[in-house]
């Protein structure tokens, strides 16, 4: 029997309506919203601001105001769902203590082994667990999960065919951490590295040429080839976007993950000369010749790990060490995880104006859109849940990027090759009969010049540039040697963007003495500066030093009449603070007001911010 929420007509609901002028769509919270304001979890204009959110999205894809509040307005999601949990009754459970509980890990191993493969696996994707008998009712089985209300577990418990169950509540973050206790965290790759008690013979340091034959020895040791298998099932299981393989002087090899845009250090090998464990690396590549060490090499590896195939991109490069005639190389694989793409631009998090004026952009039947920003900043990302979002069976979409990282529905994406490179599918695509089309980056003035002759043609087009800001992205095309009124004409929208890391929610705590002198640069107002709470990062047992995952802060620079009509007249010389004054007058955020807006929501760190717009 499914637990469900009691169900009251809208005359027995307490609402807010009369209190504060909220529209209609808020009766769906009914108590629960003026519980949140009462608790002072939500403010009344953010609870408005929500609902006003929510009416603009498209029938199709209207989000729960409750995902709104959270995702687009920072609102802490465990603060919601306690309350929630409290008015209707569902039990919140504390998974910390059961964590220390043997025999509550084994009834939860138990029960989930003793379900089909797939069905485990679905399960344990939603973050819902098995987690006792009911104390009264001995046939219920109590679940926990981090939202009691999502409909998908109905359908879950079908398949389960389970006659009774009972639903409870635990932070989403804590069932995720008990999953990987109880099922992920034991990497069989690396406990067989502590288990086999065979040595591993080390190089002779003077003899500087590389022995192949000793090179064979070496990689077939099981502890070596268990090392590298080992190394891709952690870089998996801690989220991290690439792996870093740096060789050292004499015997020793470092491996960093990089997490949420920082390099960590994850392990260092030693007693093994670095070139046999690349060499490792390079023997289970495709595409990658183990025994060219001279030249840069690009391949890939594909593993199944937890159930889910994921793809490692593998790149090659020569380097140098103080021991001058030894053959190094450094390793920098992509972790290419299709759980993580994201297809809906509402799950980007976009700030209001920016995602406003996006969604006006390529929301045009043509037209130009460029993302800019450095590598690493989302830009691929981004760019991926726009493509979803006007991708449809009526429309030809033709994408080519060098490589290709995420597989797009929807979408023809082209395959270069040593005989069709970057600029000859570019050609091709003119005569393909495209609708839409993403150019992976502009190049040089061939590319740019395609690109911008598709986006003047009828044919909605994407692109990226290196640039620090949105304005720059203009003067760039134009020293590429783009006319300004094409530049004016093909163009719809430029968005700068950048990553941030957000702050741990379990342990961010406020700063006591925050320095003015930062702040003012930044650009915060006296105002702003005494009604902020400013917050620092301190690092517990869920984060990496104080922070968990990112998100992105944006300048969207929209190409209204006002900013082309700039562009077209200023001939030889594209001015970039002009440019820049019209979208301010037209509050168009900057990337540091955009990072001011996440520093005053409590998402980031004052540092954060500027690290991420030094250059900006």
């Amino acid at each position: 029997m499914i637990k469900k929420i009691d169900k009251k007509t809208d005359q027995d609901k307490p609402t807010i309506t009369a209190e504060i002028n909220l529209r209609p769509q808020t009766k769906g919270l009914g108590r629960l919203s003026q519980t949140l304001i009462e608790k002072g979890i939500v403010s009344e204009s953010i609870l408005q601001d929500a609902v006003d959110t929510q009416s603009r999205e498209p029938r199709s894809s209207k989000r729960k105001l409750i995902d709104i509040l959270i995702d687009d307005f920072s609102v802490n999601r465990n603060s919601i769902f306690i309350e929630m949990s409290k008015l209707y009754g569902f039990q919140i459970i504390n998974l910390n203590e059961a964590q220390e509980d043997r025999g509550r890990i084994d009834f939860i191993k138990d029960i989930v082994h003793k379900m089909p493969e797939e069905l485990s696996n679905e399960l344990l994707q939603k973050k819902v667990i098995p987690f006792k008998w009911h104390e009264f009712k001995k046939d219920v089985l109590v679940f926990v999960t981090g939202d009691p209300t999502n409909e998908e577990f109905h359908s879950l418990a079908k398949k389960m065919k389970i006659a009774d169950f009972d639903i409870a509540y635990a932070p989403i973050e804590d069932i995720q951490n008990l999953i990987h206790e109880i099922f992920y965290s034991n990497n069989e790759f690396l406990q067989k590295i502590f288990d086999d008690a065979e040595e591993i013979e080390v190089f002779d340091d003077n003899n500087k040429q590389v022995d192949e034959d000793a090179l064979d020895s070496e990689i077939n040791k099981s502890r070596l080839v268990n090392l590298i298998e080992g190394m891709l099932v952690e870089a998996v299981r801690r989220n991290a976007s690439d792996i870093h393989v740096i060789p050292k002087d004499g015997t020793a090899t470092d491996i960093y993950f990089r997490i949420d845009g920082k390099l960590i250090h994850w392990y260092t090998q030693t007693e093994i000369r670095p070139e046999a464990l690349i060499a490792v690396v390079k023997d289970r590549s495709v595409n990658i010749d183990r025994f060219d060490r001279s030249i840069a090499q690009d391949g890939f590896i594909q593993r199944k790990v937890d159930g889910y195939y994921i793809r490692f991109r593998v790149s090659v490069i020569p380097i140098v060490g103080i021991e001058f005639d030894r053959k190094f190389e450094s390793v920098v694989i992509r972790v290419l995880d299709d759980r993580k793409v994201i297809t809906d631009l509402e799950k980007i998090g976009l700030q209001k104006r920016a995602f406003n004026d996006f969604i006006k952009a390529i929301e045009q039947p043509q037209g130009m859109v460029i993302l800019t920003g450095p590598t690493g900043s989302g830009k691929s990302t981004t760019l991926v849940a726009a493509l979803s979002h006007v991708t449809d069976s009526s429309k030809n979409v033709l994408t080519v990027e060098e490589p290709v990282e995420y597989l797009i529905e929807g979408a023809r994406q082209i395959k270069l090759n040593p005989k069709l490179n970057f600029d000859g599918a570019l050609r091709s695509i003119l005569r393909h009969d495209p609708d839409i089309v993403m150019v992976g980056e502009m190049r040089d003035l061939k590319s740019a010049g395609i690109a911008i002759s598709l986006a003047n043609t009828g044919h909605l087009t994407f692109s990226t540039l290196h640039t620090n800001d949105a304005t720059s992205a203009i003067s760039r095309l134009y020293m590429l040697g783009v006319e300004p009124f094409l530049i004016a004409n093909a163009i719809n929208l430029v968005m700068a963007q950048r990553l941030v890391r957000k702050l741990c929610e379990n342990c961010k705590r406020p700063l006591e003495s925050p320095d003015p002198n930062k702040l003012m640069a930044l650009g915060f107002s006296k105002e702003e500066l005494a009604n902020t709470v400013f917050y620092e990062a301190v690092g517990c047992d869920q984060c990496y030093d104080g922070y968990r995952g990112r998100v992105a802060i944006t300048e969207a620079l929209y190409f209204d009449q006002e900013i082309r009509k700039e562009i077209i007249t200023a001939k030889d010389d594209i001015d970039e603070e002009a440019i820049r004054t019209i979208a301010e007058q037209n509050n168009t955020l900057t990337l540091r007001a955009s990072g001011r807006e996440r520093i005053k929501a409590g998402t980031t760190t004052i540092g954060e911010i500027i690290s991420a717009t030094v250059d900006a």
